[in-house]
């Protein structure tokens, strides 16, 4: 019998990501996002940037990375999702929440008072995700997602 979906979140576990992690990560980017996937230097430019302003996690299960997210810390009051990403054999199992949580909650912790992301307008899965864990729809980016032009959903969450 499959174990229920908070339990299978809970076998899941959340650490930094490590360049070591890289050959998994590209691979998850250009199956889940072919279009406009992250490059290798993108990712290379994020790690190139001091702890402080930045924090990239990664979700396995067992030895199996199965999902990634990073955020970017500006300085302020304000901290932005760059990417979340989850194996398709994952969906709807907990583990987009926990690396988003986690976000969140260190967001909070540094002091920051909101948190900002951009979803692509064609991926109702991770916008129904994102609203939710709280976060509110308020803008679109047009054409912001290239080469393929998609628009992005601004979306924020309010931290007390």
């Amino acid at each position: 019998m499959k174990a229920p979906p908070e339990e299978e979140a809970r076998q899941v576990r959340l650490r930094e990501m490590r360049r070591t992690d890289m050959p998994r990560i590209l691979a998850l980017e250009r199956e889940l996002f072919p279009e406009d996937a992250w490059t290798p230097e993108m990712f290379a430019a994020e790690f190139a940037q001091p702890a402080s302003r930045r924090l990239y996690l990664v979700a396995e299960e067992g030895t199996t990375l199965i999902g990634y997210a990073g955020m970017l810390f500006t300085g302020g009051p304000q901290a932005d999702v760059v990417t979340l990403a989850v194996e398709p054999s994952r969906w709807s199992r907990g583990t987009g929440t926990a690396l988003l949580t986690a976000l969140v909650d260190e967001a909070a912790r540094r002091g920051c008072t909101e948190v900002l992301l951009e979803v692509r307008e064609d991926n109702p899965r991770a916008r129904r995700l994102y609203l939710r864990q709280g976060f509110a729809e308020i803008g679109i980016r047009r054409g912001y997602y290239q080469p393929s032009g998609v628009d992005a959903v601004v979306m924020r969450k309010a931290l007390a």
